[in-house]
Order: structure tokens, then C-alpha cells, then sequence
């Protein structure tokens, strides 16, 4: 239950304050909603901001449920997971938070949030190449190491059916 609790409250905390309040309190005067009819680009902004942060959900949750952890890194996931959107790219997390602060940039028609987006992919890129990755490489091993083989690290890529077979050494570390 505690887990869940702590999964529930850095899953939420985290994108609030990354894709929601540093670019838009930060970067953006006042945020007018809804004070005039929304454009074409408005409502295609906010269906892909929803969908982003779908995907952002779906893997915390694959993280709390399938590798018994939480999105916070001092309470990461003890298995590795390669389910879900881990399937297809290996940072999926990061991806569905950039379409959010994407779509903030097109919705707000905002140079400023487009800069921040770029300045999160870099940080992203440094913390995944040079933390996250050995860090995991050093957690899992050689199922980490077959996993980065197979799925990419940013560009999505449909999986292979006989890529993901069941490991039974994929045991808490």
C-alpha cells in the first residue's frame, strides 16, 4: 500500500511540475483558457498534451505493478520492465513528458516553453547516457544489456515478437 502511495504521489508531482508549472507559470505571462474559441491548433494541442500524459501514466504504472517500483529514482523499480511502451523505445517516460511541454509550446504558441523543451531533451540525453544507462547495466546485467540491443533508446520502434521472452532471472536486485 505504501509503495502504491509513494508510486501515486511522485508519478503525479513530477509531471506537474516539469510539464506543467515551469512552463507554464515560468515561461508564459498569464495563461488565458478559454477566453476566446480555441483554434484547430489549440484542441490538436491538447489531444496530444492528453495522450502524452496517458502514456506518461501507463508506464508508472507498468513500473509500480511489473517492476515492483516508482518513477522517483530513489525508489526505483527492482525488475526490469520491458512491457508496454518499453516494447517500442526505452525512454518512454521521457518521450510522453516532451509531447506534453511540445504540445504547451504549440497550445501557448510559445518560444520560450519550445526553448525549455530543447534545454529537457539535452539534460535527458546526459542523464540517460551517462547515469540511467549504466546504472541499469549495473542492476540487470546482461538482460539490460540484450534489452538495449533490441529496443532504441528515442525513436520508437515496433518490437520483434521473439524479442521479450520470459526471463526467469529478471529477479529483485
Amino acid at each position: 500500500m505504501l509503495l502504491r502511495l509513494r508510486s501515486l504521489l511522485f508519478a503525479c508531482l513530477f509531471p506537474a511540475v516539469v510539464a506543467g508549472w515551469v512552463p507554464i507559470v515560468m515561461f508564459e505571462r498569464h495563461p488565458v483558457w478559454l477566453e476566446e474559441a480555441l483554434h484547430w491548433h489549440e484542441y490538436a494541442a491538447i489531444a496530444v498534451a492528453t495522450f502524452g500524459l496517458g502514456s506518461y501514466f501507463q508506464c508508472a504504472w507498468h513500473f509500480l505493478q511489473k517492476g515492483r517500483g516508482t518513477v522517483a529514482p530513489f525508489d526505483a523499480p527492482r525488475k526490469l520492465v520491458q512491457r508496454g511502451l518499453y516494447r517500442w523505445v526505452r525512454n518512454p517516460m521521457y518521450l510522453s513528458l516532451g509531447t506534453v511541454v511540445a504540445s504547451e509550446a504549440v497550445y501557448f504558441e510559445s518560444w520560450r516553453i519550445a526553448l525549455y523543451l530543447l534545454c529537457l531533451a539535452c539534460i535527458a540525453q546526459i542523464a540517460v547516457v551517462l547515469h540511467e544507462e549504466p546504472e541499469l547495466g549495473f542492476r540487470f546485467g546482461a538482460m539490460y544489456e540484450d534489452y538495449k540491443r533490441v529496443v532504441p533508446r528515442w525513436l520508437p520502434r515496433r518490437p520483434r515478437a521473439s524479442a521479450f521472452a520470459p526471463d526467469p532471472t529478471n529477479v529483485e536486485r
